[in-house]
């Protein structure tokens, strides 16, 4: 196909998806406002089953996974309230409802985990970068170095030393404003890249080696959140937030 030819199949195509985008996110935006309306009656089990067909569809937000995590704790199914509302916190980490709903579902977990004492600056940098979600520190940082690139632009092409000057520092503090959104992001998706999952069985052992004959460490209960470490066939090594460590069967979690 000749490149003059492709113009219009272009052209086409777009004139057909665009239409097919925009009906799908009116459909999942009814499907959301009918879920909504099903939980306000308390027909929990049925707003359930209109979020999971929002998620099927590839609507994944963090609206969508904290209203699953209500619908789930108004159930009784505590496991699944926490996979929902862990999955909404790492699209909106600094969300204080979904923190919230994670601290009051942690309470009600029949294991009452301590986590390791964290150096304080570690977790202030951490509260930093988790401060706003993935999306809002990319957007910053591209903005941020675009307007620094057109400031430097200017710096290079002005006659006058009265913008000269601030053009070069206004492009110096965007830039580096910019980079520091960038490194924020890195930090965020470093931070979510490790693997975390809820037990969704109870009660489980956690073994000192990947096999059912291998000595039994601890013996937790469901809603329990681990670490994933290392995957070896059907079993997981896991690190609790107490920093104990062992093997459990794959088929007792639910990765986050």
């Amino acid at each position: 196909m000749r490149f003059k030819n492709i113009i219009p199949v272009l052209c086409l195509w777009t004139v057909i998806l665009l239409p097919l985008c925009s009906s799908a996110n009116e459909q999942s935006e009814d499907l959301f406002t009918r879920a909504n309306a099903l939980y306000a009656k308390a027909q929990y089990q049925q707003a359930l089953n209109s979020y999971q067909k929002i998620i099927a569809a590839g609507e994944h937000s963090a609206a969508v996974y904290f209203n699953m995590g209500n619908a789930n704790y108004k159930l009784g199914d505590l496991p699944s309230a926490l996979l929902y509302y862990e999955r909404a916190h790492r699209l909106s980490p600094n969300d204080e409802d979904i923190n919230a709903n994670i601290r009051l579902a942690n309470s009600k977990t029949r294991d009452k985990i301590e986590e390791l004492p964290e150096f304080f600056l570690s977790r202030w940098w951490t509260s930093v970068y988790l401060s706003f979600s993935a999306n809002v520190f990319a957007v910053c940082g591209v903005v941020l170095l675009l307007a620094a690139s057109a400031f430097l632009i200017v710096y290079f092409f002005a006659h006058r030393i009265t913008i000269k000057k601030p053009s070069f520092f206004i492009a110096v503090t965007f830039f580096a404003l910019g980079f520091c959104a960038i490194f924020m992001l890195s930090q965020q998706i470093s931070y979510f890249d490790q693997k975390h999952a809820i037990v969704f069985n109870s009660p489980v052992y956690v073994k000192s080696a990947p096999a059912e004959t291998a000595r039994d460490l601890l013996l937790i209960h469901e809603g329990v959140k681990v670490t994933v470490l290392e995957d070896k066939q059907q079993w997981l090594r896991v690190r609790l937030a107490n920093g104990s460590e062992g093997w459990m069967k794959a088929a007792d979690l639910k990765e986050i």
